[in-house]
């Protein structure tokens, strides 16, 4: 089942600025990709997965 950048993250419990800290980035980064992830890098998609607890192959990048 594939899931949105932000899905995932409101799914994991967290905050844009949470998750944001914890991924080192500035909030406004992580909600430019939440708005359109198609290019965020894949080492920062890996990273938000370690995250939010989900696997990478699982968050759909429009």
């Amino acid at each position: 089942m594939l899931i949105s950048l932000k899905a995932s993250r409101i799914n994991a419990g967290l905050t844009s600025k949470e998750a944001s800290n914890m991924a080192g980035i500035h909030q406004q980064t992580l909600l430019k990709y939440e708005k359109d992830s198609s290019k965020i890098p894949m080492d920062l998609l890996n990273k938000l997965s370690v995250i939010y607890q989900i696997e990478s192959d699982d968050i759909f990048v429009r």
